[in-house]
């Protein structure tokens, strides 16, 4: 049995989650908390594999609750937003860089056409988190990691590739946990990185624009929401819109189209990365980061066997070893990095090739 502890100040909310939770049996709620005090004083009390958090709740908020918990008793918070707007939307990427590992919009209640979709993502998410065995702290007043030139320096250039024929895209596929480690390449790219990013973050639906908006707060590179034919622009990166595929037309220009979900998700890491494959082959490199299942992985042996460059994340610093974790299981991935070390290694591969033009 899964044990989760409810954090919601609003009653009706509260008993919403609770008759959710308690409805599956493989789950059993343990024991709730008004307010993030509460919530503190249970979990260093009684342990619980997984917390629903609330964000805005008396005494202490949830940022606060969520720092406190994982600097003392670290267990999987799953951030529960119930409002649809950008303020509380942001606010949940606070609650990221305090620790919690993933994000889910509180379901609507029966008879609305979205609730049964919105009760299985959230029993997934719980699910999934309860099986996070070692939660990795990122604490509140550390600066988000970026790559010096020492580490630069210490990277093996001789495993990375002799020569990078006019690399034209890099693609990245995250799922749950992707957030931050995102947070730590976007931040480590110089201003002038000469290649456009592709990106897809599977995402509850509504908070891409927030998480766009959270990281671009310390990228040194434009971020946007990726748009129909738009044409990719060197140093910039491009976000999959919500409920959308996100690919390339044989001109290179960005495709947004609606789309059928591929294992499970629109957009999906696979779509992108297939389509990369076929428009650029060799020309690309793609990265697959933390996440639930297998999206992406399949594709990102496909951009291998094409001869694109292909990196997994390793286990160690993954929240969920699911998408890179097959991949290096099929082989998919001819590096397998700390989010540190793909940064460092995406700048190694572009400066190479700088260097071979001159």
């Amino acid at each position: 049995m899964i044990k989760v502890l409810v954090v919601e100040d609003s009653a009706v909310a509260r008993e919403l989650l609770i008759g959710i939770l308690a409805a599956d049996p493989g789950i059993e709620v343990i024991g709730t908390a008004t307010d993030g005090k509460e919530a503190i004083e249970f979990v260093n009390r009684d342990r619980p594999d997984v917390v629903t958090m609330d964000i805005y709740m008396p005494t202490i908020s949830g940022i606060e609750a969520t720092q406190r918990i994982m600097e003392t008793n670290p267990v999987p918070i799953v951030v529960v937003s119930g409002n649809w707007n950008p303020e509380e939307a942001e606010t949940t990427f606070r609650l990221m860089e305090a620790g919690a590992v993933a994000i889910v919009q509180r379901p609507t209640g029966p008879g609305h056409p979205d609730h049964s979709r919105m009760v299985r993502e959230f029993l997934q998410t719980v699910k999934a988190m309860s099986e996070v065995k070692v939660v990795r702290r990122w604490p509140h007043n550390r600066k988000t990691a970026s790559v010096s030139s020492a580490q630069l320096a210490n990277i093996q250039t001789a495993v990375l590739p002799s020569s990078v024929d006019n690399l034209r895209a890099i693609a990245i596929g995250a799922s749950i946990g992707g957030p931050i480690v995102l947070r730590t390449i976007l931040n480590s790219l110089p201003a002038d990185f000469p290649v456009p990013l592709l990106i897809v973050q599977h995402m509850t639906t509504g908070f891409i624009e927030a998480m766009v908006a959270w990281l671009g707060e310390t990228s040194r590179i434009p971020l946007h929401i990726a748009k129909n034919y738009e044409q990719p622009i060197p140093g910039h990166a491009y976000f999959a819109p919500d409920g959308r595929q996100m690919g390339l037309y044989g001109s290179g220009r960005i495709s947004i189209i609606e789309g059928k979900a591929e294992n499970g998700a629109k957009p999906s890491v696979s779509y992108l990365f297939r389509s990369v494959a076929g428009v650029f082959d060799k020309k690309a490199a793609g990265v697959l980061l933390t996440g639930m299942g297998n999206d992406g992985a399949d594709a990102l042996k496909l951009m291998k066997d094409k001869g694109a460059i292909t990196i997994a994340q390793d286990s160690e610093s993954s929240v969920v070893y699911g998408m890179p974790g097959v991949a290096a299981e099929i082989g998919a991935a001819t590096y397998i990095l700390s989010p540190e070390r793909i940064a460092t290694a995406l700048i190694s591969i572009v400066n190479k090739e700088r260097s071979e033009r001159k």
